[in-house]
């Protein structure tokens, strides 16, 4: 499947940023700024207390609203989490999993991201993978097999059926705040590594299906050079997310 015929998507992820109000502010400016055709797909991940807000300002547009997180379990004694039934309640169906942050200060591993992967899936929402190496494993030159057996350890046990409602995003961890950005040629490289796996771990059909996105300080001067590259199907974007300006000249790259 050539990449043409796979919708990009250009993602947001707003972190610790932004009250209800402050959010719903963001998506009044951004939907003047709105690509006039459908040609990409557009998903804000909010803190858990502005998605009713976004949403609700997101309204009539192709503007999704996500969340940064689930629980792997339905419910329970989990101080301060949130499960995949809750977050259906209030109307979101994309929810991002295994970002770096999580893995860096809330201890998440591969087991925890497939675990609350699976129990989005079940709930009957997609879900956004994050993977990637960290500096030293870049400069010891095993990125190739780092970011190989996150995806392995990640998607065990997702059939091929549940992993058309799975987005990757490939985030190398010494990009992601840093200012520093992967060039075009190691993104393409390390999203075309993680189609080699997927299509190993399931047919060649379902990896040229899968969308593999590029995070890692992807802003409005380098989206473009990024986004052109062959296995770069859009965009998992961070401080430029929450300038509406910046980001809609990312989402405007993809179309």
């Amino acid at each position: 499947m050539p990449k043409k015929k796979r919708r990009p998507v250009i993602a947001g992820n707003w972190k610790m940023n932004f009250t209800p109000a402050e959010a719903a502010e963001f998506i009044k400016k951004f939907k003047q700024m709105l690509p006039e055709n459908e040609g990409c797909e557009i998903i804000f991940f909010a803190p858990y207390v502005s998605i009713t807000a976004a949403t609700e300002a997101a309204c009539g547009t192709k503007i999704e609203i996500g969340a940064q997180n689930v629980h792997f379990a339905p419910k329970g004694a989990y101080t301060g989490e949130i499960s995949a039934e809750m977050l259906r309640a209030i109307g979101v169906s994309t929810v991002l999993v295994g970002h770096s942050e999580r893995r860096q200060y809330f201890g998440e591993t591969d087991e925890t991201v497939n675990l609350r992967a699976k129990a989005a899936l079940a709930a009957g929402m997609r879900v956004m993978i994050c993977l990637g190496e960290v500096k030293e494993q870049r400069l010891a030159g095993i990125t190739n097999e780092i970011i190989s057996m996150q995806t392995k350890l990640d998607l065990a046990g997702i059939s091929e059926e549940q992993l058309q409602n799975i987005i990757i995003a490939y985030e190398p961890v010494w990009a992601i705040g840093t200012g520093l950005t992967a060039t075009p040629e190691q993104a393409e490289e390390a999203c075309a590594v993680i189609r080699r796996v997927v299509a190993g771990i399931y047919s060649q059909e379902a990896a040229e299906k899968l969308r593999i996105l590029y995070g890692g300080s992807m802003n409005e001067k380098n989206a473009a050079e990024l986004l052109s590259k062959p296995n770069v199907d859009g965009g998992l974007v961070g401080g430029a997310s929450l300038v509406p300006e910046k980001f809609a000249v990312i989402a405007n790259s993809a179309e």
